[in-house]
């Protein structure tokens, strides 16, 4: 989550100007037999403020991946927050969460009302980014965030491989949607917010793969061929973010945890929906197969894959629930005995169906019984009667 973050190469050209810098100052002295010690007392000093300035451009420019040089795993190395008690994604085990009266539902605010200006969507290497315009915000939380962004996150097309950052249960999806935003009333912009404890809102959409398209997200996967190459950037037509989203916005789950991403920073308030949402499977092959971590200049194409995050301890921390257990309970209950209900009103139906059918076919055979008796008494009656011998 928050692609974009920490990418480029590092060169170490600044520290070695500063080595080179620092001893010729100190060669220039010792040379001609005067040390001075202002000289040296300064390079020394400097030293640690090289050593900080140098470190903080090479953690902002580690070319980072996913596996392999500079993967997942070593992160930490170069991202100290990576490293961090309060990570993300994790695994919500739903017998662990705490339920939590006050967690009203979230609201989108200005969602639908896209406007007339296009979106502007780009592959960073690591995702597809959909930038959001200002006007569209979050509410349902203590304060309002202004949204930001939204990007995918998805596997390979393996069987069981998954695609989704969080997990339930210890069960992942085929892929998962991120919406982000940013603590509008407390920060000035998204670079300010995103280091504080408080400074980011992500909405986390787990999506798995049915039979019917998704039209939301054809918003989306019919304009990737446009953006198949890293760096690249296109406009798209601006189309209602709301619909990307689950229905049900009152069933959640909320903890305090990190960007997904380097740096990892540990300021996102986390809101991961109960209820999935599903797209076809020509949905999902195509956002697994369209676009390229490589650039177009780049001889080897390496597809865009796995490009998400594996679980990461809770250390002790909360996942609070906006529903109870038993809330859930009910409405699988419900549904359940809706759904028994409803096959017993069918069978009742086609019982009742069947026996009037049965009723009337009766009644059939029964006239049908009485006619030929009726025609058999007729013709007695008028047929002579045998005459008796005497």
């Amino acid at each position: 989550m928050l692609h974009g973050y920490g990418t480029g190469h590092y060169n170490g050209l600044l520290w070695s100007h500063a080595c080179r810098t620092g001893f010729s100052m100190l060669n220039r002295a010792v040379a001609g037999r005067r040390v001075n010690m202002d000289s040296l007392g300064l390079f020394v000093l400097l030293i640690p403020t090289f050593s900080h300035w140098t470190a903080a451009s090479s953690a902002d420019e580690i070319s980072w991946s996913y596996s392999g040089i500079a993967g997942q795993s070593e992160w930490s190395e170069y991202f100290p927050d990576c490293g961090g008690s309060s990570q993300s994604p994790v695994d919500v085990i739903t017998t662990q969460t705490k339920y939590d009266p006050s967690l009203v539902p979230v609201t989108p605010l200005g969602y639908s009302q896209h406007g007339n200006q296009p979106f502007s969507m780009h592959n960073n290497g690591h995702t597809v980014i959909v930038e959001l315009p200002e006007w569209m915000g979050l509410g349902g939380l203590p304060w309002f965030f202004t949204a930001v962004q939204l990007h995918l996150h998805w596997g390979n097309g393996a069987p069981g491989r998954g695609g989704s950052e969080h997990t339930i249960n210890g069960r992942s999806s085929d892929a998962e949607l991120h919406v982000v935003h940013y603590n509008a009333e407390l920060y000035p912009n998204m670079s300010a917010a995103m280091t504080q404890r408080d400074g980011l809102a992500v909405l986390g959409i787990l999506i798995e793969t049915g039979d019917e398209t998704n039209p939301g997200f054809n918003n989306i996967l019919n304009y990737m061929s446009r953006i198949r190459h890293a760096d690249q950037r296109a406009f798209i037509p601006a189309f209602d973010v709301q619909s990307l989203l689950p229905k049900d916005l009152g069933c959640y789950y909320r903890y305090n945890g990190s960007l997904t991403t380097p740096p990892c920073y540990q300021s996102v308030i986390w809101t991961v929906f109960h209820e999935r949402v599903q797209i076809s499977k020509a949905q999902l092959l195509k956002m697994e197969m369209m676009l390229y971590s490589s650039k177009i200049q780049e001889a080897d194409g390496m597809l865009l894959q796995d490009n998400f995050r594996i679980t990461q301890p809770l250390n002790h921390r909360v996942i609070f629930a906006s529903f109870s257990a038993g809330e859930v309970t009910a409405i699988v209950i419900g549904v359940m005995c809706g759904c028994v209900g409803v096959a017993v009103i069918i069978r009742f139906i086609v019982k009742t169906i069947r026996t009037k059918e049965t009723e009337k076919s009766q009644e059939k055979k029964t006239d049908l019984a009485l006619t030929i008796t009726s025609k058999a008494e007729r013709k007695e009656e008028l047929s002579p009667s045998p005459q008796t011998e005497p």
